[in-house]
């Protein structure tokens, strides 16, 4: 193990602070931008709240686990959902949604520990999930990479996207170091001179735009008047729900990086507070929700410097960046097929994570228990069922998905060694976060 460098609650050097924290900001910047410009809200908007809302996270975690918060991608799907059918109150009310289902489960967790929530969110439940909402968004991807706005094939948008996407996988497989990191900013920038040299860039906006506008903020009762709506918590909660699965999973990945249980101090019910308030923050300002970032764990693990103090000084830049509007129209002015280049790899990234969390947890799927509650998730997601309860009312693909996988997971009876195997498991991370 290499020596740390730099501890959690130590402050660098004023020389390595600066170009400490822009590691990070370069981490997560091309996933945390790409979000809110797939689902149609503003990517200056997505970086000031990944910045308040890592500020909120570490201040609500004392300052005791370094991790950076970003644009969530399993989000993408329910928010173009949400959007389409209540347009932009609907985005940000299933937005602050998410984050209070957070919250609710961070109480719960304080109170009653985590043996429910590992009962009710199985490796056979989740990794299909994940591998759900990746394949669902396969086809948004494919069609910014080879259609233009009006739907027609597109031979010179092909070429772009395949260009950006061979960038990107050239970076993500033979970069070292922390360009192997940031393979997706990487494949951006070069896709993004590549489709300048087609002649597919207007650099107009960039150039009308000022250096420091103000963000176009989405604010309830002074941008749009909010409203519940049944249908959008219905497509936010179960991948609310599921995503909590992921946070956990960064959190043991991180205690193996710095070394330290942060699951016991500060505690797994903070770690979710913190992520459910910067989501609800994120509400409340026209963001998109928000999750702890892995690539900034590798940073972390590379660097080996482990301060709050560089993680918050992220955040910080990133807000300033938020404020920077010729930084938000050069965003703007990427091409449809060099985000659809970069996003073939990401949404097939997701995917394949959800299978990658099966085969580390084990999941027998030669058990017909684990193949049935699988191959169901599977179908009635990619196949995008719909479940239409009334007029306005509907479960559909992904979150129909989720919901049976759950259900199926509670009432199907399983063999009872392995009953007693994950009964005992649970028991072991129940010790340990205790």
């Amino acid at each position: 193990m290499k020596k740390q460098t730099i501890g959690v609650q130590e402050k660098p050097p004023l020389s390595k602070w600066l170009p400490l924290s822009l590691q990070h900001l370069f981490a997560m910047f091309g996933a945390t931008v790409l979000v809110p410009f797939l689902v149609g809200l503003s990517p200056s908007i997505a970086l000031i709240s990944s910045g308040i809302g890592t500020l909120t996270f570490l201040l609500i975690t004392k300052g005791q686990i370094p991790a950076y918060l970003g644009s969530s991608f399993a989000f993408i799907a329910p928010l173009i959902a949400a959007q389409a059918s209540d347009g932009i109150q609907g985005a940000m009310f299933g937005t602050f949604l998410a984050g209070v289902i957070y919250a609710i489960v961070a109480l719960l967790i304080k109170k009653t520990g985590v043996n429910w929530i590992m009962k009710l969110l199985p490796p056979v439940v989740v990794g299909p999930v994940i591998m759900v909402i990746g394949l669902s968004l396969a086809g948004s991807a494919v069609n910014m990479a080879m259609n233009d706005s009006d739907g027609n094939y597109n031979g010179k948008f092909l070429l772009v996207a395949l260009v950006t996407l061979g960038v990107t996988v050239i970076a993500s497989t033979y970069f070292k170091g922390f360009l192997g990191l940031i393979p997706v900013l990487i494949g951006l920038a070069v896709g993004y001179i590549f489709a300048l040299t087609q002649g597919l860039v207007d650099f107009k906006q960039v150039q009308e735009a000022s250096w420091i506008a103000m963000p176009d903020f989405a604010i309830p009762f002074l941008s749009y008047t909010p409203s519940f709506s049944w249908h959008v918590a219905l497509i936010m909660i179960p991948i609310a729900i599921v995503t909590l699965s992921e946070h956990i999973g960064h959190l043991f990945v991180l205690n193996k990086v710095v070394e330290k249980d942060f699951i016991k101090k500060p505690g797994l019910h903070r770690s979710i507070l913190g992520d459910g308030v910067a989501t609800m923050i994120a509400g409340l300002i026209g963001g998109p929700p928000c999750t702890t970032y892995g690539e900034n764990i590798g940073v972390l693990a590379i660097t080996r410097v482990f301060s709050v103090f560089v993680i918050g000084g992220a955040a910080v830049i990133a807000i300033l960046f938020g404020f920077v509007g010729k930084i938000s129209a050069l965003i703007s002015s990427i091409p449809s097929p060099v985000m659809g280049g970069v996003s073939i790899l990401l949404f097939g990234i997701i995917a394949s994570s959800g299978l990658q969390m099966m085969i580390d947890k084990k999941v027998d799927l030669s058990d017909k228990r684990n193949l049935v509650i699988s191959s169901i998730i599977l179908v009635i997601g990619v196949g995008g069922t719909t479940l239409k309860i009334t007029h306005q009312l509907e479960l559909d693909g992904m979150t129909l998905a989720a919901i049976i996988g759950v259900v199926l997971n509670l009432v199907l009876p399983k063999e009872k060694k392995k009953q007693e195997a994950q009964q005992a498991e649970v028991i072991e991370i129940e010790k340990n976060i205790v």
